[in-house]
């Protein structure tokens, strides 16, 4: 009896000390998800300033992706096979935002493709780093852990388009350029912090146990490249990967297209184009914690099917909704739901793969949706060149609904535990 009590006060109290360790996870999610947000608003300055047209536009992001598909994976394997998991992510953070800063200072396109390029490479260690530690932490509560950390992401993406339309707007001094080199000092702040405050996760990861009696997950260099092939035969990886490919080029379609189509298009200037970027991921701040937790007690296939069902109806009705105040409430509520499955994919992969490779196929994940992150933009560029910026819209529901088929044609053995 004596020996269940302290159990479960042991339970408890590491219950405790670990719930900090996740909010500055969180909080550096935000951060990573700060820089590219705040670049967003800024694209139709830049845009206007170098003279370059939407696919232009749509390669400057397009070259980040690339990038980070390529990358992604030696990132994920290089998370299994290192244990200083705090200094992986603060060195994520840095590297994100310095190439911002680069960019400041430049006139040339291929300065702004190669820096962006960088970013991308740079911002493929934070989710192999953070999520499979997350979810090794929580094991019984995946979905809604990766929801809490998922929300810092729809934190960053909310306030960093709102902070870059008040400056832009309320300082009339004030450039793009000045905006991108002022947003490297959190970035930096925040990667002290978490050196400062999870250092203690490089000693847990080089051997100790969660648990006591329990056999540590690290694995050598050479033992995860020999799991790799049997990981890559996982159907579950494979499915889940190539829809989470399709969903990626349907949101970054919307960040990178939605604030040139109200710029350009209705005529706002850059606060109102902060404050729709701001209810968009708003309101998936709001589903993420609800997606997450249904997807623990119902199952992580039935909220992901209902929520791409319903992104793609939203794109077809902001189509329709067009120059008209509709078309606002549309965006918010297309946030809902594109941003409340993100965290339940990440878990049901996690569910699948196993122990000690989750930065693997957290990465290979991440890879092949990068890849899916490219190919948007630079395809909703050529559409808005030829058809126009609405156009891509319509583009950009029909990723959705193949996204939404390739769950329907999950494996069902692959389906978490209810409970």
């Amino acid at each position: 009896m004596t020996a269940i009590v302290s159990a479960s006060q042991d339970k408890q109290a590491e219950s405790g000390r670990s719930l900090l360790e996740v909010w500055i996870i969180t909080i550096g999610h935000a951060l990573t998800h700060w820089y590219p947000a705040t670049f967003y608003i800024l694209l139709p300055l830049i845009g206007a300033e170098l003279g370059l047209s939407y696919g232009q536009i749509g390669m400057i992001l397009t070259a980040q992706y690339i990038a980070g598909a390529i990358s992604n994976l030696p990132g994920g394997v290089l998370v299994d096979s290192v244990g200083r998991k705090g200094l992986l992510m603060a060195a994520s953070l840095f590297w994100i935002g310095v190439p911002y800063v680069f960019m400041g200072f430049t006139d040339a396109y291929w300065v702004l493709l190669l820096c962006s390029a960088l970013i991308g490479v740079g911002n493929n260690l934070w989710h192999p780093t953070a999520i499979p530690w997350l979810g090794r932490r929580y094991p019984e509560r995946k979905g809604l852990v990766m929801a809490y950390h998922g929300m810092g992401g729809n934190v960053g993406d909310a306030l960093a388009p709102l902070a870059a339309g008040a400056l832009l707007t309320t300082f009339a001094w004030m450039t793009w350029r000045d905006v991108v080199v002022m947003n490297i000092v959190p970035g930096v702040v925040m990667a002290v912090a978490i050196l400062w405050f999870l250092g203690k996760i490089s000693t847990e990861s080089k051997g100790a146990s969660d648990k006591p009696g329990q056999k540590s997950e690290q694995k050598s260099l050479s033992e995860v490249l020999s799991a790799l092939p049997a990981l890559f035969r996982n159907k579950t990886l494979v499915f889940l990967s190539t829809s989470s490919a399709f969903r990626s080029m349907t949101q970054n379609g919307v960040m990178a297209f939605l604030p040139l189509y109200l710029a350009k298009e209705l005529g706002y200037n850059p606060w109102w184009v902060g404050m729709c970027m701001f209810a968009l991921q708003a309101a998936g701040f709001v589903a993420a914690p609800i997606a997450g937790h249904l997807s623990d007690k119902m199952g992580r296939r039935n909220v992901i099917m209902s929520s791409m069902v319903m992104t793609g109806l939203v794109l077809a009705m902001m189509f329709f909704a067009g120059g008209t105040s509709l078309f606002v409430m549309f965006v918010a509520l297309l946030g809902f739901f594109l941003f409340a499955i993100r965290p339940v994919l990440q878990a049901w992969l996690l569910d699948a793969t196993p122990k000690g490779l989750g930065g693997s196929a957290i990465g290979a994940m991440f890879g092949i949706q990068a890849v899916g992150s490219a190919i948007g933009p630079f395809f909703c560029g050529m559409i808005a060149d030829k058809w126009g910026l609405l156009a891509t819209f319509w583009f950009l529901a029909f990723t959705i609904v193949v996204a939404n088929l390739l769950v329907f044609f999950m494996p069902r053995q692959a389906e978490p535990a209810q409970g």
